[in-house]
């Protein structure tokens, strides 16, 4: 075998594709392919995957040659090449005819070449690309060469090891056969095959330009696009972007908008193919085949299928003179191995123009009857179609790419071909989002967001992002950033961003970076940075934009600045932030600066890498003081600082008059940030109506100080004290507190606090009382029997309780029949939350029992029932004919409504 036959049929005219560096890279597989001891007695069946055009094909011929020209073998070795295209045109035949039908000089030498199986290399190459009725590659296998079978059952057999079981097995494929490939091949050795790396790439645009800086510039504009870069591991499409930057550089046009997303970039290589007929009318004969060729590429995506033949072609109508101007531009390839054989250069070629099949108007005669395989827009771009086809996902891409203005009248000059004006609207039909304010999940909004921004159409984006008002976006190219930043410029609606950053996009910061890399390091956040820019001045821009949450997010300081910068702007009108888990650290800071005197906030969240920071409570502290300070919910998780920041912290509550709630969860007081917090809920300026100290390592000493509070304040209405360790003590010591008639406390949350059955009487007296509690959450604490306390309090004609949370307490099935008790004569509860306690059949059916006779205030009861039984199934029926409005949830999963507060309600 001649080595140059090889890559015959897959270069261009005075190009060497480069593919010497592909398979100088690929591993020397030889001695493994080769078993030479007996120990290693299995076959070795290798498959090579990765997508189109990386060198797949490439690089198993290049194992053949190694194969066939290894020194160390004792005897010949023969290899043979099995193209899944060719096989899925051939008929019955023996498999002897089957690897001979290349080579008919080695029919003679067959039977003695089979013989010696161990010696002999099958490469099946594309086998993604084996169009075969389902199931025809496990049926009737066959160990007989000689016999004569259709080719699915040969090469089944192949694959299967009946046939031939000791050769070497090479099988390319692209990665969306794997999975069925997997049910086919025993131990197979996976390899991936990626191509141009980015090296290779470089290489190749120096090599293509005459002039390095045009080469550079090139490279980075194609760079900049990630996706058309990602595509650019494949050499042909490496070839298509130096073609067309380079010949735009020689009429001394600017390059940039053309690789600025992946159609402009196509569309602006497919028309300068034929520049020709610019300057005269385009002929009839040039419409023709662009229709021919589109008709046929989209045909191919539908039917997976990248290898026309003869039969084909009538098929479709399509007339074999009307692909020789594609096939002179090198767009279409002949194959004279199978019959004239067509196929385009790269995946990425026939995608683009299969999406062209939807956007050029074309009369129904035209097309008839030859589009039975080819879906719709509708089909094009829905989700089971392209889970079913992944290629479709590029061709909806492209084809929203062509719906712009400039680019149909690119087409429309080039071809003389009339763009539809319907596919705009069946785009929007498509991409529209539902109106209402249900937000975009992440994923959805990338795949939208991709989609518009390949337009760059404005008037298309303004009319699918109109019903938006909340998106959630995860950036993690610039690309995406850059995608982001055009479509939410014209999403005049929206009023939510949510926001991810992730690692990378910013450099600044990355302690990984080694010395040498500072000027890549600057280029890319000087890129990155710009885009950024871009993207925040949706904040000032947009009048309706009022809530940004950003967390977990890979910030840098220049960014933050940048945010910080459109925050503070007099046209940002944000009222809701969110900031959590976010880097670097003092990126909080910059954020408190910002919102000092901000007076459209009203809500604001910091959490993550706040502990420790001694100026956040000052700057805080700023914020609330400022005269123009409208906050009314503030959450500071995590924070610890010394006693004089408290005690600043402290003073600015007692000047700030709008702040209603505040959520302290997880921070760190010393004794005196206690005493200094408390004695502001007992100054008359104090206007805090919830307050959650959630985790904040209180213990019964404070207590003394928050009852006191709770005796003075007549505003706060709301507290949670969860996951505290107050204990018997003190609880006994805040039920003397919520016991006066001047607490207006209605909400109290204790979950996980420790408190015993000994504390249930102490709430239950309180309850008794005139308390002016309707919401206690004791979820967590081991109360066991202290049910019974809780439920005399609940009989009392008195006890204002509507929501009681006891998840996971530890009651017993004793206990129900007391609280059942209480059920049936208790006025006021609404909501009962039992989950994750034991009750057991008993305890159920006492606790059901109860509510089948009585059409009582309960709404919500929500109990662990793991299997229920027929008798419990049935006094659950009974329940709901008794009780109507009432909702039994019988799940493990807790779906209570939290009783902490809500600090972004």
């Amino acid at each position: 075998m001649e080595k140059v036959s090889i890559w015959k049929n897959t270069l261009w005219p005075g190009d060497d594709g480069g593919f010497h560096n592909i398979t100088q890279r690929s591993p020397k597989l030889i001695s493994y392919l080769k078993p030479q001891t007996s120990i290693q007695s299995m076959p070795l069946t290798v498959v090579l995957h990765g997508p189109a055009g990386v060198g797949k094909t490439t690089v198993a011929k290049q194992l053949m040659l190694d194969w066939t020209q290894d020194d160390q073998a004792e005897t010949s070795s023969s290899a043979f090449y099995l193209s899944c295209k060719d096989l899925n045109h051939k008929g019955t035949c023996t498999f002897a005819e089957l690897i001979s039908a290349n080579g008919p000089d080695l029919q003679d030498a067959i039977p003695g070449i089979l013989t010696q199986a161990r010696k002999i290399l099958f490469v099946v190459d594309g086998f993604d690309e084996l169009r075969v009725p389902s199931g025809a590659l496990i049926h009737d296998i066959c160990g007989d060469w000689k016999k004569q079978k259709p080719v699915p059952v040969l090469l089944g057999s192949l694959l299967k090891r009946k046939m031939l079981p000791r050769s070497t097995l090479v099988i390319t494929t692209r990665p969306g056969a794997l999975r069925g490939l997997r049910l086919l091949v025993e131990q197979p050795l996976f390899i991936e095959i990626k191509g141009f790396l980015e090296l290779d790439r470089k290489a190749y645009f120096l090599k293509h330009f005459e002039e390095e800086t045009q080469a550079l510039r090139a490279f980075e504009l194609m760079k900049e696009n990630a996706a058309l870069f990602h595509m650019g591991s494949a050499p042909a499409v490496c070839w298509i972007v130096c073609t067309c930057l380079k010949r735009q550089m020689e009429r001394g046009e600017d390059p940039a908008s053309t690789c600025r997303t992946t159609t402009s970039l196509f569309l602006r290589f497919l028309c300068s193919q034929f520049t020709a007929a610019r300057n005269s009318c385009p002929s009839d004969c040039l419409q023709a085949s662009l229709k021919s060729v589109c008709l046929l590429a989209a045909e191919g995506i539908w039917t997976q299928t990248s290898v026309f033949d003869g039969e084909d072609l009538r098929r479709l109508g399509v007339k074999e003179s009307a692909l020789c101007p594609f096939l002179d531009k090198n767009i279409l390839r002949k194959s004279k191995d199978c019959g004239a054989c067509y196929s385009f250069i790269h995946l990425s070629v026939q995608q683009f123009l299969a999406a062209m099949f939807y956007v050029l108007e074309t009369e129904k005669e035209d097309v008839g009857g030859h589009r039975c395989h080819i879906g719709d827009v509708q089909k094009l771009l829905s989700k089971e179609g392209r889970l079913k086809n992944p290629n479709l996902t590029q061709v909806g891409y492209f084809v929203f790419g062509l719906s712009n203005k400039e680019r149909a009248v690119e087409l429309e000059t080039t071809f003389g071909c009339l763009v539809s004006t319907e596919v705009k609207q069946q785009l929007l039909k498509c991409r529209s989002v539902p109106h209402g304010k249900k937000p975009f999940s992440t994923v959805d909004a990338k795949e939208v967001l991709y989609c518009l921004y390949e337009s760059q159409e404005e008037e298309l984006v303004e009319d699918a992002m109109a019903p938006v008002t909340e998106i959630s976006i995860h950036l993690t190219s610039t690309l995406e950033m850059m995608q982001s930043s055009f479509c939410l410029k014209h999403c005049q609606n929206l009023q939510k961003i949510s926001l991810q950053v992730g690692k990378r996009i910013f450099l600044e910061n990355d302690t990984t970076l080694k010395s040498d890399a500072q000027v890549e390091r600057s280029q890319h956040d000087h890129h990155s940075l710009h885009l950024w820019a871009d993207l925040c001045s949706v904040f000032s821009s947009n009048k309706n934009l009022n809530f940004l949450d950003v967390r977990e997010s890979f910030l840098s300081q220049s960014s933050v600045r940048i945010l910080c910068e459109q925050i503070t702007h007099v046209t940002c009108h944000l009222q809701k932030v969110v900031i959590k888990n976010v880097s670097p650290a003092d990126a909080y800071r910059d954020f408190c600066l910002a919102f000092i005197g901000k007076k459209p906030l009203t809500h604001l969240v910091l959490e993550g890498s706040v502990h420790g920071d001694e100026m956040l409570l000052l700057l805080l502290s700023e914020i609330l003081k400022h005269p123009r300070c409208d906050l009314q919910h503030l959450k500071l998780g995590s924070c610890s600082d010394t006693p004089q920041r408290w005690a600043d912290f402290s003073s600015a509550l007692k000047i700030n008059q709008s702040l209603k709630c505040l959520d302290l969860t997880a921070s760190e007081f010393p004794d005196e940030g206690v005493k200094l917090l408390c004695s502001t809920l007992r100054h008359p300026t104090c206007f805090l109506q919830k307050l959650s100290l959630e985790n904040c390592h209180l213990t019964e000493a404070c207590c003394e100080e928050l009852s006191s509070a709770l005796i003075v304040n007549q505003r706060l209405t709301h507290l949670c004290l969860a996951k505290n360790n107050l204990g018997v003590g003190g609880v006994k010591i805040l039920c003397e507190g919520l016991s006066y008639p001047e607490c207006q406390l209605q909400t109290l949350v204790l979950c996980h606090c420790n408190i015993n059955r000994h504390g249930c009487k102490y709430i239950s007296k309180l309850l008794q009382g005139d308390s002016s509690l309707t919401d206690l959450d004791l979820s967590f604490n081991p109360i066991a029997t202290g049910l019974c306390s809780l439920s005399e309090a609940l009989k009392k004609p008195n006890c204002n309780l509507k929501c009681l949370g006891l998840w996971g307490c530890s009651i017993t099935p004793f206990s129900c029949q007391d609280l059942a008790s209480a059920l049936i004569s208790n006025q006021s509860l609404e909501t009962l939350d039992l989950g994750q306690n034991t009750l057991g059949q008993s305890g159920i059916m006492v606790l059901l029992e109860a509510l089948k006779q009585k059409n009582g205030p309960l709404r919500t009861l929500r109990l662990k029932i793991d299997k229920p039984t027929v008798e419990i199934q049935k006094l659950l029926k009974d329940v709901k004919e008794s009780n109507p409005q009432l909702t039994t949830e019988c799940s493990n999963a807790r779906t209570a409504r939290s009783l902490c507060c809500h600090f972004l309600s």
